[in-house]
């Protein structure tokens, strides 16, 4: 049998506390204890053994009256809201509840739906048709949406201050950038304050090729290529156009490829992009027309078909859009799954889960990446217009060059009409060739001969020969024949003006004419310029800048029948430079007639059958001014 010790009850003082409390708390706001007492068995126990020796209100018996009351109705209120649970039910367990004076059994939560219900929904989903970003179909926009940074689950996001300059992060506001010295360039920039989904951040990670870790082998290289067609794997481009455009990308359009255009304002990126739109658009005999996008973030719709018809395209497989969000412009366009994309340009577009506004480096950053990302998960080209700084340089960080494929540069003066289309970076292709335009009220057209556009018609016995040459020179695969012209005037100043040519140089052949050949170019300024605003900076023009200033020097006119080509060393002996087969052969097909060329390269033009073309060797300057500044007689 039980008994109870003095050490065992409560004190007066503590069952008072715990009837206040009683009154005071609602009932369903009481919590069991976690051992629970045996309160009511010890009050009726000393009630029982001590009532002999209590009197007065100061008794147990006091005490034990309200108790009980409270007791009984908290047990009425939890057998009225709650009922009562079998013992032995499974999932189910008890708890003590010390005012209601009885245990509790608390029930197992509800299992989730079963797996049939579920099956049914889906099938519901099924027969009323699965609509673009339903869990089951992937959207082309989860590739342009920053993955949540790692972190506690359930924290709160942390405010950064962006630098609106150089793009760095800080936790705290500073007056001054401590990365680039800006002041006050910093904004205040809370991860998913704009966004119910709270999704992404400024530092978040993301992976540009999502694809599932179980589905991702590797695999040999024959099983890459078997069955692999390389002709028919580009996307062609057909015409006179489509031609130059193919010859700078390395034979087509890449599949999946991400591709840079860069140029000056005004150069006709724009132009370019939209003829290369029609051209995909229209396909070929081979591949039908499909859709092609060119979305502009600088542009209206109307803006863009008023130059579209002036350049005379009607391509009816080309749609137009304009946005700068790049969530937005790939939902809108996945419906219509183009065969390529064209972004005009990435300076305007943005990223709603990255801060700072469209063009600043993180912006230009991530959006080439996400745009990238895009490009290899759906195997669609994409073509990105790129601005350039005052440098010459395409903007945004250096990394831009290193995330795309390709990289082509448009180059052209505004007061000419001739365009080049020059690859700085291709790893479908080389960087060697060249595309000639020539810009028109139709838009740009392909030059069918380039050797000959940088030269102008001159009667033979016209005073203008005089201090004028012809150099052969080599950009990439393209051979130029370009006009170098020269004048010495006597007059006691010590430097000309040089245009198109390295000062250095054109000091260091002037130098060597004066030592070697022994012309008295000391009493004269000398003023040199390559024609058509074209930059010679290859050796193989050094022949003819000396032939130039020795025709104006000597008041020689030299026929308009003789090119010249080779490079200068500085004691005058005459050296060969790379591919003279090609550049005599690409001067042969203008009709020259006479071709001065180095010594040693008499040899390696001996096979070539040059039909109506003189070859004329030389081992230094005195040969050389001896052969061609010799009267006929």
């Amino acid at each position: 049998m039980l008994r109870t010790t003095a050490a065992m009850l409560p004190s007066a003082s503590s069952l008072r506390s715990l009837l206040r409390l009683s009154r005071r708390t609602p009932l369903h706001r009481l919590r069991p204890l976690p051992s629970p007492p045996l309160l009511l068995p010890h009050l009726r126990l000393l009630s029982s053994s001590s009532s002999s020796s209590t009197s007065g209100g100061n008794g147990w018996e006091d005490l034990l009256g309200p108790l009980e009351a409270v007791s009984s109705a908290s047990a009425a209120a939890a057998a009225a809201s709650e009922p009562e649970t079998p013992a032995d039910s499974e999932g189910s367990w008890g708890v003590f509840d010390p005012v209601a004076g009885r245990i509790v059994m608390q029930a197992q939560p509800s299992p989730p739906p079963s797996s049939s219900d579920g099956e049914e929904e889906e099938e519901e989903v099924k027969q009323k048709g699965k609509p673009i970003g339903w869990k089951g179909e992937r959207r082309w926009a989860d590739v342009a949406t920053a993955r949540r940074a790692a972190g506690k689950a359930g924290k709160a996001a942390r405010a950064t201050y962006v630098c609106s300059n150089c793009g760095d992060g800080f936790s705290q506001w500073w007056g001054t950038c401590r990365s680039c010295k800006a002041v006050g360039t910093l904004t205040k920039y809370l991860p998913g304050a704009d966004s119910a989904d709270d999704q992404g951040s400024h530092h978040a990670g993301r992976s540009w090729i999502p694809q599932k870790s179980k589905e991702m082998v590797p695999k040999s290289l024959g099983e890459v290529t078997k069955g692999f067609d390389q002709e028919g794997w580009r996307i062609p481009l057909p015409g006179s156009f489509g031609n130059e455009v193919a010859r700078v990308l390395g034979g087509g359009v890449v599949p999946g490829s991400l591709v840079l255009v860069g140029g000056d304002p005004g150069v006709g990126k724009s132009s370019l992009m939209l003829q290369l739109a029609s051209i995909v658009s229209d396909g070929s005999e081979d591949h039908g027309s499909s859709p092609v996008v060119y979305v502009s973030g600088e542009e209206s719709i109307e803006q863009i078909a008023n130059r579209a018809d002036r350049m005379s395209i009607r391509s009816k497989d080309l749609y137009l859009y304009s946005s700068t969000d790049i969530e937005d412009i790939l939902d809108k366009i996945q419906p219509l799954s183009p065969r390529a994309l064209i972004v005009d340009s990435i300076q305007t577009v943005y990223l709603t889960a990255f801060a700072g506004s469209a063009g600043n480096q993180v912006q230009v950053k991530e959006c080439t990446s996400a745009l990238l990302s895009f490009a290899k998960l759906t195997n669609i080209p994409v073509f990105l217009i790129g601005h350039v700084t005052k440098t010459g340089d395409i903007a945004g960080p250096r990394i831009l060059e290193h995330i795309v494929d390709v990289v082509l540069y448009m180059e052209g003066e505004k007061c000419l009409s001739h365009r080049l289309l020059r690859s700085v970076k291709n790893r479908f292709g080389s960087t060697d060739e060249l595309g000639v335009f020539e810009m028109s009220e139709s838009g740009l057209q392909a030059v069918l001969n380039p050797s000959e556009m940088f030269l102008t018609e001159h009667a033979s016995d016209s005073e203008i020969l005089a201090g004028l040459a012809v150099a052969v020179v080599l950009d990439g695969s393209r051979t130029f024949a370009i006009e170098v012209q020269a004048l010495c005037v006597p007059s006691s100043r010590t430097r000309g003006q040089v245009v198109g040519i390295p000062v250095s140089r054109a000091d260091v052949i002037i130098s060597v004419l004066m030592k070697q050949a022994g012309l008295k170019l000391q009493d004269n300024v000398i003023f040199l310029n390559v024609v058509s605003g074209f930059e010679l900076t290859e050796t193989a023009g050094d022949l003819a800048i000396a032939a130039s200033i020795c025709s104006s020097f000597l008041e020689f006119p030299i026929p308009n029948d003789i090119a010249f080509i080779g490079e200068i060393g500085l004691g005058g002996e005459l050296r060969t430079v790379p591919r003279m087969d090609k550049r005599v052969m690409a001067i042969a097909k203008l009709g020259y007639r006479k071709c001065v060329v180095p010594k040693t390269s008499e040899k390696l033009l001996k096979p070539l059958n040059l039909d109506g073309i003189q070859i004329l060797p030389c081992n230094n300057l005195k040969e050389f001014i001896n052969t061609v500044f010799r009267p006929e007689g």
